[in-house]
């Protein structure tokens, strides 16, 4: 039982991905046994299943190579609109890092000081619930006028974004602390700064890393869409920058690369929850 429990999941895994690939595969095959019909006609009407053509969407073999393609030569640099896939993920990957720690040193702070303190909840939450809702990108256009730089203005569109869970789940962690604990801080004449960091902070950092967690998220898919309206480098570029050329296994590459380093990120930040939330 012990091992049909470790082994079950993975294995499901395994039938559910060979299924997909074998749909998709036997998708994406000629159309044969069709009514016969002139090339003259399937011209007309463009229509290259009727004359047995193979599908336009390549299939898993060709999506494949393609991929090991990439994974050869990830990092080569050929000019502005040609460049592997590891350099335009290398430059996503950094504007996320950098907008997402810029978050992480202002929403955090501020998140303490709401959760602390009921009268700069009151006065901060008109605000917070009315940037809140914007979308990451509606700050685009202003962040170009402002900025006059692409890559500064999509740090500052993930900065924006990462914010907001951040600093409400640390608001909310810090408001949730224990009572007791913080009256035997009090009792012991513990000073406000030691007992932020000696009390509420290990009690609050599960829920502080659980917005840190949702916020990489969010920033991932967002670096993503700003890079497609920006242009220059990075993933969402390359991926926009594709289908200009028409690329369909390459667009599929870059959205297979999108949701593995969404995936590791997610992984990282899950991994360091669950050591804070359950320290060895």
């Amino acid at each position: 039982m012990k091992s049909l429990n470790a082994w079950g999941a993975p294995l499901l895994s395994i039938v559910i991905l060979l299924a997909f690939l074998g749909i998709w595969h036997a998708a994406t095959l000629p159309e044969t046994g069709r009514q016969v019909v002139t090339d003259e006609y399937a011209a007309l009407v463009g229509n290259a299943a009727a004359t047995g053509q193979k599908s336009a969407l390549p299939g898993p073999a060709d999506v494949g190579r393609t991929l090991w393609g990439h994974l050869n030569d990830p990092f080569y640099d050929k000019g502005p609109n040609d460049k592997g896939i590891g350099i335009q993920l290398g430059y996503s990957i950094a504007r996320v890092a950098l907008g997402y720690f810029l978050a992480a040193l202002v929403a955090i702070p501020i998140g303490f000081l709401i959760g602390m303190s009921p009268l700069v909840y009151r006065a901060l939450d008109p605000f917070i619930q009315v940037l809140k809702p914007i979308s990451p990108l509606a700050w685009m256009p202003l962040a170009l006028f402002t900025l006059k730089d692409s890559s500064v203005s999509a740090i500052f569109v993930i900065f924006i974004c990462s914010m907001w869970p951040m600093l409400i789940n640390t608001a909310f962690g810090v408001a949730a602390v224990r009572k007791e604990w913080l009256n035997v801080a009090r009792t012991l004449e513990v000073g406000p700064f030691r007992r932020a960091f000696r009390v509420i902070l290990p009690a609050a950092a599960p829920t502080i890393m659980t917005g840190m967690r949702i916020s990489i998220g969010i920033a991932w898919l967002v670096i993503v869409a700003a890079e497609m309206l920006v242009g220059g480098t990075g993933i969402g570029y390359f991926v926009w920058n594709e289908w200009n050329n028409l690329s369909i296994a390459n667009i599929i590459a870059g959205i297979l690369a999108i949701g593995l380093v969404g995936m590791m990120l997610d992984l990282t930040l899950a991994k360091a929850t669950k050591l804070v939330t359950f320290p060895e």
